[in-house]
């Protein structure tokens, strides 16, 4: 009878251990997969999408700005962006900006054709998710430029220069910030692009718009917005896409995400309320565009600083970016008499650097773990200046060989006569207005169905 219980007892004693050897099987693939956090993956995809959400709403809010006749030619150049960008990124882009150093100033070539790039894990996200995010950011940083260029830049012009300029420029500047490179290593803040999107972006237009030169009587006659609806709906598509760039930049969800995305709602008002106090006080009214202008101006101050500070600095730091960027708009512009037909170096360029040396001010060590001037560290202060310096240099020398090399393939600037005709119609047969569009250079009616 004994022996009977003991070959029982034996055999439970096989089917537990089989029982838990089974068991541990999906318990170890499920341990070799715990880095990637479903949660944290799911708010970085919706942050990439709220990301690309900018590039249409930068394309309503300069094709507002624009007059009517270049309206299809301004949205063409954000969204054609969108398009060719993206491929440029996953083909050479992400390697170069983000693949193992060399030298600290450019990645190797080991994420060619996104080869590596998959569903391993980065940090608590997969690897494709977090360059997939990164892809709208190289995107959305041309597409900013185009703004300064609008009614004179010839559209295949732009597009080989986008192409040439986000692997020459913005790839090596993302590097060097965020990618292992050098100003990385130095410590310098820019938790969501302030010198890598917005100072680059800033500075590249400004370049821009002095090779090209003027619009055609730029200075003799007004060239306001024709749309100013569609500013307003552009300006608030940037917005709410903003909380995914700034809070995205945070790579998980937590409370840092929340806390990006708290300063970034308070300096977009701050900025916007700051736009529209100047103008009162200056022009005696408030206006519309003023009002959006300003709401971009405090995103662009906020964005290097997102990570870093609390709630009162971001008022600080919005109030500031409008009245500084309403200044550079109104007054440096017209000092200087450069042609940035949206105003993209005042806005972005000058608010960009605003923001980045404020944060070295304001950081809070318990939020984002470097301390400002206010607490203490002042040599934070010393390392955004070599941040700004080298990126307007880099950025400037840089975006000026390309422009000529561009030119060199294919003419920069429009003829006179498209200019006069309206780049809608001249580079893309179409009218933003009408039910005519021009195919093969027939005018056609398509209500009528008649060519004229």
């Amino acid at each position: 009878m004994k022996g009977i219980e003991l070959k029982i007892f034996s055999r439970w004693r096989l089917i537990a251990l089989f029982t838990f050897i089974l068991m541990a099987i999906p318990g170890l693939a499920i341990a070799g997969e715990e880095a990637i956090s479903p949660a944290d993956t799911g708010f970085m995809l919706i942050a990439s999408a709220m990301v690309m959400l900018m590039l249409p709403g930068i394309a309503f809010f300069y094709g507002g700005m624009s007059s009517r006749r270049d309206v299809i030619n301004t949205i063409m150049m954000s969204m054609t962006t969108l398009c060719v960008i993206s491929l440029v990124w996953v083909l050479w882009g992400y390697s170069l900006a983000f693949g193992t150093t060399t030298g600290g100033f450019i990645g190797s070539l080991e994420f060619l054709a996104f080869s590596g790039v998959g569903m391993e894990p980065s940090g608590t996200i997969p690897h494709g998710g977090f360059a997939v995010f990164q892809l709208m950011f190289a995107a959305l940083t041309v597409a900013l430029i185009s703004g300064a260029l609008v009614g004179r830049m010839r559209f295949s012009a732009f597009l080989i220069f986008g192409v040439l300029w986000v692997t020459v420029v913005y790839a090596p500047l993302c590097h060097w910030v965020w990618g292992g490179g050098w100003l990385g290593d130095l410590g310098v803040l820019d938790f969501a692009g302030g010198k890598v999107v917005h100072i680059s972006s800033g500075v590249a237009a400004l370049v821009a718009c002095l090779v090209l030169g003027a619009r055609k009587g730029y200075g003799k006659r007004p060239m306001p917005p024709h749309h100013l609806p569609m500013v307003l709906l552009g300006a608030g598509m940037l917005w709410f896409g903003w909380f995914g760039f700034n809070a995205g930049s945070a790579l998980e969800a937590g409370a840092l995400a929340a806390s990006a995305f708290v300063v970034t709602q308070i300096a977009a008002s701050a900025g916007a309320l700051g736009w529209i106090i100047a103008e009162w006080i200056r022009h005696g009214k408030p206006t519309l565009l003023g009002l959006a202008s300003g709401c971009i101006a405090g995103l662009v101050s906020i964005t290097p600083a997102a990570g870093f500070v609390d709630p009162m600095a971001a008022i600080v730091i919005g109030l500031g970016g409008g009245l500084i960027c309403f200044l550079a708009v109104s007054i440096l512009k017209k000092k200087l008499g450069y042609d940035d037909s949206l105003d993209v170096f005042g806005i972005h360029g000058i608010g960009g650097i605003w923001g980045a040396m404020i944060t070295a001010v304001f950081a809070v060590e318990a939020i984002g773990g470097v301390p400002g001037l206010l607490e203490g560290n002042a040599a934070q202060l010393g390392i955004q200046a070599i941040a700004v310096v080298s990126t307007i240099v880099f950025v400037g020398i840089a975006t000026f060989i390309l422009l000529k090399l561009v030119g060199l393939i294919v003419p920069l600037r429009v003829t006179e006569n498209d200019e006069d005709i309206g780049l809608d119609i001249a580079s893309h047969g179409e009218d933003a207005y009408s039910d005519q569009t021009i195919s093969g250079g027939v005018l056609y009616n398509e209500q009528q169905g008649v060519s004229k």
